[in-house]
């Protein structure tokens, strides 16, 4: 347990800062997940919408600091790649 002041407040502080952080990970992993199953799904348009409020959902994360601009950069470009990938697949052929 911290002894000084300056110490209590570096404490309440960093737990502040940590509960933002999860925060803002939950919510990122969250819409990472909406956006994977609306690429699985067969609405191109939803799909392209989910993709670009996740990109800019991942740019003010990078912006406030909560991770780094190359991952958030990474997962930007991992989600476009899937999504291409999914607009230039066949649809499942109808037995």
């Amino acid at each position: 347990m911290p002894h000084t002041a300056s110490a209590w407040k570096r404490l309440r502080k960093s737990e502040k800062r940590r509960r933002q952080n999860r925060a803002a990970a939950k919510k990122l992993k969250g819409q990472r997940k909406e956006v994977a199953a609306a690429i699985i799904g067969t609405d191109a348009t939803k799909s392209a919408t989910e993709v670009k409020s996740t990109q800019a959902m991942l740019d003010r994360a990078a912006t406030k600091g909560y991770i780094h601009k190359n991952k958030a950069a990474r997962l930007k470009s991992r989600l476009v790649k899937r999504l291409r990938a999914a607009a230039t697949k066949p649809a499942p052929a109808a037995k």
